[in-house]
Order: structure tokens, then sequence, then C-alpha cells
């Protein structure tokens, strides 16, 4: 069987990403890999599902609590596109995964590091090893282009209006 490294693994993420952002969500992806074998996967869901907790690292965590019938996800690796946020790093936490491995840091948000880290706090139960900045590049510029696109859009949208009200003499 092929050994996999975390560039192959952080590609399939980034495929996921995009599934996110055809569904019109911030595009960001998770992979479960566990014994070289993906156990969960995820993209971001919560506008879709109208459900706060529908990160792409939760429902890649769930379908691998299912998949292993077991909450504790000993040995497993999550890849994720974008550094998570304290809510998906708690669930990690909580998971006993081995290792995040992430691509685009979040320096609003990131709790991998970047604002916090919860997963290495000395204070937490269990800590997780971190490795960051694979495939970064293309990570942050995939959720780059879905922002621009989103702002291109938001500023049509408003001259669409504008335009639209100049010829509606009411």
């Amino acid at each position: 069987m092929t050994e996999y490294n975390d560039e192959y693994w952080m590609r399939q993420a980034l495929q996921l990403a995009l599934r996110a952002q055809e569904e019109g969500e911030v595009p960001v992806g998770a992979l479960l890999v566990l014994d070289n074998q993906v156990i969960g996967e995820g993209w971001n869901r919560p506008i879709g599902r109208h459900d706060p907790t529908a990160h792409a690292e939760i429902m890649a965590l769930r379908q691998g609590g299912s998949v292993l019938q077991n909450y504790r996800l000993l040995n497993a690796t999550l890849y994720v596109t974008l550094e998570p946020c304290v809510m998906c790093a708690g669930a990690m936490v909580h998971s006993r995964i081995r290792r995040l491995v992430y691509g685009a840091p979040d320096v609003k948000t990131g709790a991998a590091g970047s604002l916090v880290d919860i997963l290495r706090h000395p204070g937490m139960n269990h800590q997780v090893e971190i490795l960051s900045g694979v495939l970064a590049e293309e990570c942050a510029a995939t959720l780059s282009n879905f922002f621009r696109m989103r702002r291109e859009q938001q500023k049509a949208l408003k001259l669409a209006q504008r335009t639209g009200l100049d010829k509606n003499p009411d």
C-alpha cells in the first residue's frame, strides 16, 4: 500500500474546500486520516445547514467517530486548509487526535498558535502535535479568491440596486 504524505492529503482537503465554495460557504476543507486511510471528511456548511458548528473540522471528526464507532480518534491526523478556530480546536482535544496539519494561518481567530494555542495548552488533558504551513499559499489563495469574489458580487449588487433606483422615478 502506498504511504501518502502531508501534501497529498492537503490537496484532498483543498478539493473539499472547493465543494464548500460551490455551496456558497467559506472554502475550508478537512480530511481525517488514520493508518493512511480517510475515515472522515468535511467542508464548511454552517450556512446551508443552519448550524454554527458545521465547520469542516467538526464534520470530519463526526464522520471519523461514526466510522470508528468511538469518540476517541487516537492516532488520527486531521488535515485542514485553514487554522482551526477555538471550537474546532476544542473538539480535536476531546477527540484525542494525534496530529493536526493545516495550511493557511488565521491570525484573527486561529486556535493552533496564531491567536491562542488550545491544542498545546499545558492545562489541557490532551495535547495535539501541530504542523502548519502545508500548501499554505494555495490554501490562502483559495480563501482570498473567495472573499474577493464575494466583495465584487456585493459591489455589483449595490450598483444594480442604485442603477435600478435611478431608472424607477417613483
